[in-house]
């Protein structure tokens, strides 16, 4: 089914192994047939090396390119993505600058055909400079950083009045940027009924002392963010916002990309998410240095230059920010263990990227970046110099 080798992004950066197969022409043939205006393949012109699903780009006879994305069935059923694409069509009509899914024939923005969910985008508009980059990696430069946060702050804006469910109200929601779990009062309870949930989970973590580990790394942060949960403002978010997710020109945001990780949050999990995405180079460490001080401070400033953050929702972002991995990490080491049998990656997911963030938050630089965070954010609300002390 592959066209030939192609890499993908794996835990620890660029692997030779995909965990789906690259569209070929003839499938792509087969399931353009049911989206409207869609003129006959001709050529696979690229594939996305970002793992989860099957992304490419299609080239259309006399009619240009369209973006056609593959995902399992499992992770992805018609009415999830339908749920997504309400979001995004919702956006699009207040004037955001993404991608509105394509129709098929009987009217529905996602296609089942076996195991397979398909989606299918026109493309947008900008130049992608970040395609060939790793999440986890700082922007280009603070001026790029800036141009993110004021596209994420206009996002939110936007978002505010959208009154849609979340994934999770009618079916599990694995892989998405969540707080079903650590959104409730006490985590550990919480995060047991979620777990029991989730496709793949239970198997994956029948062998590990999870609860404790989990109390042990991640309940101390969780207590500090018990007392802002009643304050907490509803809304869907982006769920993934990263230099890879957007199109540019030069140091603006001309296009919002990639929605498969959005839920209904609230705009300050939202922003953390942003941040923990782009301000620590985590694939660096435990090299000292890994964090781009004047990029986080650039980007807050171009968030708050579209919308201002309240007392609480600065508390919130601060103490959302060694939190917002868990459920994708927790996720992850599901998919990994049992999905795709990748036993190695199930390990990293939950030893690197589950326990390990929260511990590196604990001390150190971590620990710094959350000490420093409450400054940076009322810094930025009078605007940012990219000659700021940091």
């Amino acid at each position: 089914m592959s066209t030939g080798p192609v890499a993908q992004f794996g835990v620890l950066g660029v692997q030779g192994k995909r965990d789906w197969p690259c569209l070929t022409l003839e499938e792509s043939t087969e399931v353009l047939e049911f989206f409207q205006g869609i003129a006959r393949p001709c050529h696979v012109a690229w594939h996305s090396m970002r793992p989860f699903s099957a992304v490419a780009r299609v080239q259309l006879e006399g009619q240009g390119e369209c973006l056609l994305k593959r995902h399992h069935v499992t992770l992805r059923s018609v009415k999830s993505l339908e749920n997504e694409h309400n979001f995004v069509k919702y956006l699009y009509h207040r004037d955001l600058a993404v991608s509105p899914p394509l129709r098929t024939h009987d009217g529905h923005t996602a296609l089942q055909m076996g195991d397979w969910t398909y989606e299918v985008f026109l493309p947008a508009k900008g130049a992608d400079f970040y395609r060939d980059v790793m999440s986890w990696r700082p922007y280009f430069s603070s001026q790029q950083a800036y141009g993110a946060g004021k596209a994420l702050g206009a996002l939110h804006l936007a978002a505010a009045d959208y009154a849609g469910p979340a994934r999770c109200e009618e079916e599990p929601a694995p892989l998405v940027s969540g707080m079903q779990a650590i959104g409730q009062p006490e985590l550990i309870p919480a995060l047991r009924q979620w777990v029991a949930r989730q496709p793949y989970m239970l198997p994956a973590l029948v062998n590990r002392a999870w609860e404790r580990d989990v109390q042990d790394v991640l309940v101390p942060f969780h207590q500090a963010l018990q007392p802002l949960l009643p304050h907490i403002v509803p809304a869907w978010g982006h769920g993934d916002w990263h230099g890879s997710n957007l199109l540019w020109n030069m140091d603006s945001v001309c296009s919002i990309l990639d929605f498969g990780m959005a839920d209904r949050t609230c705009a300050p999990f939202d922003l953390a998410v942003a941040l923990e995405r782009a301000v620590v180079d985590w694939l660096a460490l435990p090299v000292v240095g890994g964090i781009a001080w004047e990029q986080a401070e650039a980007f807050l400033a171009g968030y708050q230059s579209v919308r201002q953050l309240s007392d609480v929702e600065c508390r919130q972002v601060v103490a959302f920010l060694p939190l917002v991995h868990v459920e994708f990490a927790l996720s992850e080491v599901g998919y990994y263990a049992t999905l795709v049998k990748d036993p190695a990656s199930a390990e990293v997911a939950y030893t690197d990227y589950l326990l390990g963030h929260g511990r590196w938050f604990a001390y150190g630089e971590g620990k710094m970046l959350l000490d420093k965070l409450p400054a940076m954010l009322r810094r930025t609300r009078r605007g940012w110099s990219q000659h700021d002390d940091t």
